[in-house]
């Protein structure tokens, strides 16, 4: 029998009373996180069955808005990396980064 090695990732909201999260806070004891704060997380998993893609998105309500924009520009760009590993598909991954470099244009990220 070959040994396996489980790990955990946690991940803890405080909400209020509307539910609307006040509080992230992480775990991944193997990564050496623990009870991190964050002020947003966006979760996906593949659902073999449905075929399609399930989501968690949340921020807390003090998230400014200029840190979600470059929150998203940093996921679309780790996300276009990622596609070139799991794919090796490089003109794809290539078009994306050329959408990232838009996005940040656009939103005027890109410092001089």
């Amino acid at each position: 029998m070959v040994n396996t090695h489980k790990s955990e990732i946690k991940i803890e909201i405080e909400l209020d009373e509307n539910k609307v999260p006040e509080k992230l806070n992480w775990t991944a004891k193997d990564g050496g996180i623990e009870n991190e704060e964050t002020k947003a997380m966006l979760l996906s998993v593949w659902d073999n069955k449905s075929k399609e893609s399930l989501r968690i998105d949340l921020w807390t309500k003090d998230m400014p808005v200029d840190e979600m924009k470059v929150f998203f520009h940093q996921t679309l760009v780790s996300m276009s990396e990622t596609f070139n590993r799991a794919t090796q598909d490089e003109k794809m991954s290539a078009t994306m980064k050329d959408f990232c470099d838009y996005f940040a244009e656009k939103l005027e990220l890109k410092q001089k």
